[in-house]
């Protein structure tokens, strides 16, 4: 049966991830097929480098998409079935901020985790609520997917703030560990793992890994991550670790499983086990977002630049991003009735049992045209419990102060994290970030 095709507007379109989801929808027109493709940026400038090379790639390879790039809500937003966001509110020179901050204290300084992720988060509320509302007055009956960091404030805030909303919050660095995963089994694709996992954004652990046969995969997996942690995908050119920070990531996993080997766990707990590590392999001079701006940046714009310039992709080095094969298959499924599996961030209502039903938590969930069914993960173990309900209290915190607009809840959430030493220094990091983030951030008191 001929699939109807569907209308996606892309929020972020300036975005360097943005060109490698176009090519994921170009080569994946057979299961999600589509009649209009839009982009949505309030960085016109920004937009414009990735947009016309994009218009090229479109008009070449897939002509019959209608392709629009623009900076009016409405224009975007009017008939679309689709909203792919993945906005960064504040950019890279914020992101930078975000990292640098804490580390001058000997904090954790990361984009998603400690404070860095909670100063992104108190910018990302703002943007994302903004894109809801636009897509709830101008087409109703969309679907948000989101993956806009740090995703596990940006659903607690949604969930909050727009409880009636159609957004599903995603995030694919679990699909990019299992990527690494198949690598290390021999397995052809990532799709071939059956797994079981609970946790939140950027925090969770596998219990479970199964292939479509029913074959067991962990005594196998286990050995592996006890040994090199994920870190045979670098010798596969995993385009992920293309920085050395990523290398790092993927091999400081044995030490994090060290702790439960009944697990296998997500490589960001790194920053919460062994956050005196991270602070003392960090170069508070160069950070991650220096990596990006020097390596992944340029090499995209330098890229679009050159098929706009050539009005021609014939030869273009842009691929189809890992993180964009997990939205199409998302948004298929939502649009098909297709059931898949996969891994969300939802409400817990029950799916770990002996969690609060009103935490944001990360398990598989089925997927079809009536939305989303969290599968039921059953009680965990004190451990993981512990760390999960102490991180939660955080992200609460966190949106407590945004809706408040209160110091107190923010320097409540930063004492509470597990990467921050002390109230002392949490209040120190706290007010320099109220000062850097003063463009956007409410004023708190």
């Amino acid at each position: 049966m001929e699939r109807k095709k569907q209308s996606v507007v892309i929020a972020g379109g300036g975005s360097t991830y943005t060109a490698g989801i176009v090519m994921m929808l170009i080569e994946n027109q057979d299961k999600f097929p589509l009649r209009t493709l839009k982009f949505y940026d309030n960085d016109q400038k920004r937009q414009e480098i990735v947009a016309k090379a994009c218009e090229v790639i479109v008009k070449e390879r897939a002509p019959e998409i209608e392709f629009i790039a623009t900076t009016d809500p409405e224009e975007a937003f009017t008939d679309i079935d689709f909203v792919m966001a993945h906005i960064r509110v504040g950019g890279l020179s914020m992101r930078e901020k975000d990292e640098k901050i804490p580390l001058k204290y000997g904090v954790v300084g990361q984009e998603t985790c400690g404070p860095g992720g909670m100063a992104y988060g108190m910018r990302s509320i703002p943007g994302v609520i903004e894109l809801i509302d636009y897509m709830e007055k101008y087409s109703p009956n969309a679907w948000m997917l989101n993956y806009s960091n740090p995703a596990s404030i940006v659903a607690e805030a949604t969930r909050r703030m727009r409880p009636n909303a159609k957004i599903i919050n995603i995030c694919d660095m679990p699909v990019a560990i299992k990527k690494s995963i198949a690598d290390i089994l021999g397995l052809d694709s990532e799709l071939e793992i059956v797994d079981r996992y609970y946790g939140l954004n950027h925090f969770g652990w596998w219990t479970e890994m199964y292939d479509k046969e029913g074959n067991d995969l962990m005594p196998r997996l286990k050995e592996h991550v006890q040994k090199y942690g994920y870190a045979s995908a670098a010798e596969e050119g995993n385009p992920l670790l293309e920085e050395a920070s990523w290398m790092d990531t993927f091999q400081k996993a044995k030490d994090v499983y060290a702790i439960d080997p009944e697990t296998v766990p997500n490589t960001y707990l790194k920053y919460y086990l062994y956050s005196d590590y991270v602070v003392s392999h960090a170069n508070p001079d160069y950070t991650r977002a220096n990596e990006v701006m020097d390596n992944r940046e340029k090499n995209v714009f330098a890229e679009c630049k050159r098929v706009a310039d050539n009005q021609s992709a014939k030869d273009t080095t842009i691929e189809a991003g890992e993180h964009a094969e997990f939205i199409v298959h998302l948004a298929a499924a939502l649009a098909y009735n297709t059931y898949e599996r996969m891994l969300l961030i939802v409400k817990n209502d029950g799916a770990i049992a002996n969690l609060d039903d009103d935490a944001m938590v990360e398990v598989p969930c089925i997927v079809s045209k009536r939305g989303y069914e969290p599968l039921c993960m059953g009680k965990i173990p004190h451990f993981q419990k512990g760390m999960i309900e102490q991180q939660v209290a955080v992200e609460k915190l966190v949106v407590d102060a945004y809706e408040q607009k209160s110091y107190q809840k923010l320097w409540q959430a930063l004492t509470l994290s597990k990467t921050v030493p002390s109230a002392k220094v949490a209040k120190q990091i706290l007010d320099e970030l109220i000062e850097a983030n003063q463009e956007w951030w409410p004023t708190l008191s």
